[in-house]
Parts: structure tokens; sequence; C-alpha cells
């Protein structure tokens, strides 16, 4: 047999099995494209139904996507005249009740772009009066070395939000407002009642002296209401010994922590200088002292302890009382917020001291913070930078 015509079908044979693998190949690329495109269609649908905004970066900072609902909050922020659409440092961007621009370096994209991670960024797009307030956050995206490949953007709009919670408080300011004038009457005109306790029976004294201290009462929680209704905390600093505000803090203290057979302690080197607000810092340390003494057990000891280190002052109010929860903790900063334990029992309060005490500590500059255990008492402390609070 001849070997020429067995190696031409060898061959024939090849070229039909190079062939068909070629043509195999090719329809399997063209499924698994066609699959790509189907998953990429699916992908930008599903993205595009959202009601929140969505933007992918590279590692460069450079977009790969932006979703219908972004593209349309971008476009409501493009400045009036401007012939189509612009870049994120263009747009109208404001941080949240603020009217200057925000700087480049603070747009939520910029910062993504840096490298930054953050969460509840409240942006304003757009000019008044229909400004749009957004909260924004980003996240790193990591390649399988565990290298930067880029950030993901979220923006979701909260303007109902923010405007419910501004009528909010203009209702409680208002109605605190209203209440304030005629509390200070009826508490002048029993402190009158009570300037000649002999005229009266004894009986109308002890019950005039029950009204006193519930009018007192309502009024420091109206005052409460007021300052927590206003956002804006001014502090106006001076040079100031912070053992001296302690010092007097304790003082008044002293007649509160006695009535519920609590003990004070102070642990203050004097003198110990900052430049803070006075006022401000001692209505921080009054509500803290406060706190400490209505949730300490009968015999317990309230400690105020007083250090500098490093340009800066620590003040620790600690007590031995019931405690909290880590969940509890990290909540108990929170306007209005009370830990169920406390609701159930019979303290009275309305979770807005340590609120407000947060509000004033951080117009300082400072931080204030809580580290606790259930029934085995809490520690606040609050850190302040002696030069004060930097320049708004």
């Amino acid at each position: 047999m001849s070997v020429l015509p067995v190696a031409l079908l060898a061959v024939s044979l090849l070229l039909v099995a190079v062939t068909a693998a070629g043509l195999f190949l090719r329809s399997r690329q063209r499924s698994r494209l066609a699959e790509s495109l189907e998953r990429e269609r699916v992908l930008r649908t599903i993205l595009d139904t959202v009601d929140v905004g969505i933007v992918a970066l590279d590692k460069t900072g450079h977009r790969l996507l932006t979703n219908r609902w972004q593209s349309e909050l971008e476009a409501s922020a493009v400045p009036a005249g401007s012939p189509g659409p612009a870049q994120e440092a263009e747009l109208l961007l404001a941080g949240h009740a603020q009217q200057a621009p925000l700087p480049p370096e603070r747009r939520p994209i910029r910062r993504a772009a840096a490298g930054e991670t953050f969460a509840d960024y409240l942006v304003s797009f757009g000019g008044p009066p229909g400004a749009r307030v957004v909260s924004t956050g980003a996240r790193s995206l990591t390649d399988h070395d565990g290298g930067c490949a880029g950030a993901v953007v979220l923006f979701n709009e909260v303007t109902g939000l923010m405007e419910a919670l501004a009528a909010k408080d203009d209702v409680v300011s208002t109605v605190s407002h209203e209440f304030r004038n005629p509390l200070t009457s009826i508490i002048g005109n029993l402190d009158l009642a009570l300037s000649d306790p002999e005229e009266l029976p004894a009986q109308a004294v002890r019950r005039i002296e029950v009204a006193q201290r519930n009018a007192e009462r309502l009024l420091a929680l109206v005052s409460d209401l007021l300052m927590s209704a206003n956002s804006a905390v001014h502090v106006r600093p001076r040079r100031t010994d912070v053992a001296s505000l302690v010092e007097a803090s304790l003082g008044s203290a002293h007649a509160h922590a006695r009535s519920a057979s609590v003990a004070l302690s102070m642990d203050v080197p004097g003198p110990l200088w900052a430049n803070l607000d006075p006022l401000r810092i001692s209505q921080a340390l009054d509500n803290l002292v406060s706190n400490a003494i209505k949730y300490s057990p009968d015999g317990g000891t309230v400690r105020v302890s007083a250090s500098t280190e490093g340009g800066t002052v620590r003040l620790l109010v600690q007590d031995d009382g019931i405690g909290m929860t880590a969940a509890d903790a990290e909540k108990v900063f929170t306007r209005f917020y009370r830990s169920p334990a406390v609701r159930e029992g019979p303290i009275p309060g309305a979770g807005l001291g340590l609120s407000i005490t947060k509000a004033i500590v951080e117009h300082h500059g400072g931080t204030v913070s809580c580290s606790t255990r259930p029934g085995l008492g809490s520690t606040f402390t609050v850190e302040l930078p002696t030069a004060g609070p930097s320049a708004s």
C-alpha cells in the first residue's frame, strides 16, 4: 500500500479536526461574549433602577461607571449657563447647612480617589431654593494581591429627612421658649411665698417646696430642650483655670449628692490653665457630675479627676453605679436616648444632657467618650486642647 494516500488522509483528518476545533472555540467565545454582554446589561439595568447614586473609580481615580440616578443628581448641580455635563469640581456643592462652596479636595469623589474611606458625609447639591442634601460614603476596592483597585462612592438623598428634623427642632424650640417664661414666673412667685415661711403652716411650706422643686426640674428640662434644638453652640474661649471649674461644679452638686447619699471626690492639681469657654465647660461638667450622682447607688462615690499632657486637658468623671452595656454606650450621646433598663426604672431624665455635653466639647475641638460595664459603673473622659478651639 502506498504511504502517500495514507499521509494525505491523515493530513486531511487533521485539518478537519483543527477546523472543527476552531469553529468550536469561536462558538464558545461568541457564547461567552454573549453571556458577558447579557450580564453587563442586567447589571446596568439593576444599577439604573436603584434610587441611590453609584460611582465606581479605578485606581487612578478615573470613573469606570456612573449610574442613571447619579447622573441626574449631578445634572441638578450643574451651574446655570454651563454648556454641558460638568466635572465634580465644577458642580454647585456645599457642606450641609453651609453657604460657601465645598473645596475641591473635600468633595466626595475627590476624597474617594485620594484613598479616603468615609460614611454619612452630608453634601448639598445645587443652589437654593432647590438644593438637595445627600449622604455620601466611600469604600476602597482591592485586587487579588490586596492592593488598591479603585473605590465605590454611594450617594443617598436625605433632603426630606433633614427637613423633617429641622421642622421638629423648630417645634421643640418654639414650645420650649413658650414654656420658659411662665415657668420662670411660677418659680419666682414660689420663691416669694417661701421667703417668710414662718407666716405659713408647715404643711403648706412642704407643698410649696414640692411645687418649687418640680417647677425647677421642668425649667431645667426646657432649657435642655432649647439647647438641644439650637444646633449652633456658641463658645467664647478665654484663659481659664479648669481646676476652679471642677471645684465649683462639685460645690454646686453637693446638695444633690448628699440627698442621694453619694460621696464626692476630687483629684485635680491646680491650677490647670486652658483657653476655653468657662460657662459652657461648667455646663458640660455639671451634666456629667449630675448624671454620675443620679445613677450611683446609696453609699456610692463619684470621683472627678483632671490632668494635662501634651497640650491636652483630660477630665475624668467616674461612678460605681449601674453601668451600661456596650450597645448602650455607643448610643449614650444621642439626643433623647435612654437605655431600656433606665426607662423601666424610677430614674428621671429626658436623655439630653450627654448630647449637649458632646456638642459643647466638640465645639471646643475636644472629644468625650464613655467606658462602662453593667453593674461596674461608668467613666466619662473629656479631652480638651489647652490652646482652645480652632478658628472656624
